[in-house]
């Protein structure tokens, strides 16, 4: 399999925040944010997997900042690991005045894809290469990340978690 980089993957979905997306605030929906940092992940997943790909989970998602009424919202999806065919995918929720053009980080989103064969089932997908300083600094936390879950869910012993052990015991 050939290796890809995450701008291989790097979707933007740019979009203005309109009155029936918002709540009595007059803030965009949490939810639909949600959805559409979903969609712009999932075509992310695809293209670094060449094929279908399902959110197997939200990993983490921090709302800092609200998106109100009007605000052009940009969300920015890449690939930032690749297991064995899962997929690690980084958001990052940009909004802009429209009057202005100021521009500042809003949200941002941790999703994990799954490629799926014809038939439903894991395949395998291409491996990453990170290229940026920002890029290897997040291929390098999505591993530790895997491993924490995986302890949590039972399905990983926490000696065998290799990249925790070395960030808690030096």
């Amino acid at each position: 399999m050939q290796v890809k980089t995450p701008k291989d993957s790097r979707t933007i979905m740019t979009d203005i925040v309109l009155p029936g997306e918002t709540n009595i605030l007059e803030n965009l929906f949490g939810g639909e944010l949600l959805a559409r940092m979903d969609r712009a992940a999932s075509i992310a997943a695809g293209r670094h997997s060449g094929g279908i790909t399902v959110t197997a989970s939200v990993n983490h998602v921090a709302f800092t900042q609200a998106v109100p009424l009007g605000s052009v919202v940009t969300v920015d999806a890449a690939v930032s690991r690749a297991f064995s065919s899962s997929m690690e995918v980084f958001i990052d929720v940009w909004i802009e005045d429209r009057f202005t053009g100021k521009r500042s980080k809003a949200n941002e989103g941790i999703y994990t894809f799954v490629a799926l064969d014809s038939a439903g089932k894991p395949t395998k997908v291409p491996p990453l290469e990170p290229e940026t300083a920002l890029e290897k600094e997040r291929f390098a936390a999505a591993l530790r990340r895997k491993q924490l879950s995986l302890v949590l869910a039972g399905k990983m012993q926490p000696s065998d978690a290799t990249e925790l052990r070395a960030l808690f015991m030096g």
